[in-house]
């Protein structure tokens, strides 16, 4: 991919037909939804609130090496995700979620079991 100045990336057409979106209407987004397998007409889903890694590691007063350590993941990881390069996968953010309700149960939850004996 050929790299552009700012004077053709300002000079360039938008690729958005910003006119046609304007003129979709409700019943064009529900024929959209039909043909793409969803139900129109279904309920809304629930709204889940993502905290940042990085306020919940804030708020337990772990670094990222320890809390890393903990959730059993590289510390490259964490990283990536506190600093927005890599999109949190489903099972991390209900994880998340997990810790910042119940920091203390989870953290406990989480401890590697010892064997007796």
């Amino acid at each position: 991919m050929a790299r552009m100045t700012l004077e053709q990336i300002k000079a360039a057409q938008p690729k958005v037909d910003r006119a046609m979106i304007a003129a979709t209407g409700e019943a064009d987004i529900a024929r959209h939804m039909r043909e793409d397998g969803e139900d129109p007409a279904a309920a809304l889903g629930t709204f889940i609130e993502e905290l940042p890694p990085a306020h919940i590691r804030a708020r337990i007063g772990m670094t990222q090496v320890e809390f890393a350590r903990t959730l059993q993941i590289p510390v490259a990881t964490l990283r990536n995700w506190e600093q927005g390069r890599v999109r949190i996968d489903p099972a991390a953010r209900a994880l998340f979620r997990i810790l910042s309700r119940d920091p203390l149960n989870a953290l406990k939850a989480l401890e590697p079991h010892r064997k007796a004996g």
